[in-house]
């Protein structure tokens, strides 16, 4: 396996400790803070007026309710950034990215690969960090051919939403550690196994100096078998700074056993084009987004 090549590693040599640059300072979300004050403030009211519990208890379980809710809504922002968009000015050029999860697939994605080099369009890979450790040839094939290896998670557990910050900050720093041993370039992004979350999250990201990145739309394409359907959701209304979500990985099949990514894909990138939309990586897009 051969060392990663992204100079900026050098600034962080522990195991453990990767981050793509000069750590952020963190500003907790204005979300986050107002539960500290809902908690603190219950706990007062108990303690000034014991017979108050129940309103401290309802203030409580009801911002839980609503902890919960953002957590679960994939493209909120109450619980820190979140790219559900491209910057501004990317979108005023027209700019969108197409993302692709749960890869690498050593049977769809070379395939995807293909595609996407007949229209001359560039994509984002979510990979998934024990993927990119069993298939690091066509890992390095993607970055070969001009995309971009994001941050998935290391397993893509199902229960991720559910992790601890130790626990979170476990799965991303080794899929972060995979993909730049593979590649020799770190992540930049992070997207949630289902884009689902807890408030633990921003934390870990900024000390990582990872963007969160959502979607602005997605076809559901690992459950809908009907490719014109995925198309229509993902092409209706595009504009530019769209967000589009498909899967190379755990990818859905049409009702006549075809591949659905594989069979939309094409349509998809000819109607960006015809619509003078131009696919570029999320990773293009940072110096407008710090600008």
């Amino acid at each position: 396996m051969n060392p990663p090549t992204d100079p900026r590693m050098s600034e962080t040599p522990r195991r453990g400790s990767l981050v793509s640059g000069p750590r952020r300072r963190w500003n907790p979300p204005a979300f986050l803070t107002a539960t500290v004050g809902v908690h603190v403030a219950a706990v007062a009211a108990v303690v000034i007026d014991r017979n108050s519990w129940p309103w401290a208890l309802g203030a409580v379980v009801a911002n839980h309710g609503l902890l919960t809710g953002a957590g679960l809504w994939p493209r909120s922002k109450l619980l820190g950034p979140n790219w559900t968009s491209l910057p501004r000015e990317v979108a005023a050029r027209g700019e969108v990215a197409v993302t692709i999860d749960d890869g690498p697939d050593p049977e769809v994605t070379p395939r995807v690969l293909d595609l996407l080099d007949a229209h001359r369009a560039r994509a984002t890979f979510f990979c998934i960090g024990e993927l990119v450790e069993r298939h690091p040839a066509l890992a390095k094939e993607i970055v070969r051919r001009g995309h971009c290896v994001e941050n998935h998670s290391h397993r893509h557990l199902n229960h991720f939403s559910v992790l601890g910050p130790r626990g979170m900050r476990q799965e991303i720093v080794r899929a972060q550690e995979a993909i730049a041993a593979v590649t020799g370039e770190l992540p930049r992004f992070f997207r949630a196994p289902a884009g689902l979350r807890n408030p633990f999250l921003d934390q870990v990201l900024n000390r990582l100096d990872l963007r969160l990145a959502s979607w602005t739309r997605r076809g559901f394409d690992t459950l809908n078998r009907q490719a014109h359907v995925v198309l229509d959701t993902l092409t209706r209304g595009a504009r530019g700074g769209d967000i589009l979500l498909l899967h190379d990985g755990h990818a859905g099949h049409t009702p006549s056993g075809g591949v659905l990514i594989l069979e939309v894909l094409p349509q998809l990138l000819a109607n960006l084009a015809s619509a003078g939309l131009t696919p570029v990586t999320l990773r293009s897009t940072l110096a407008s987004a710090d600008s």
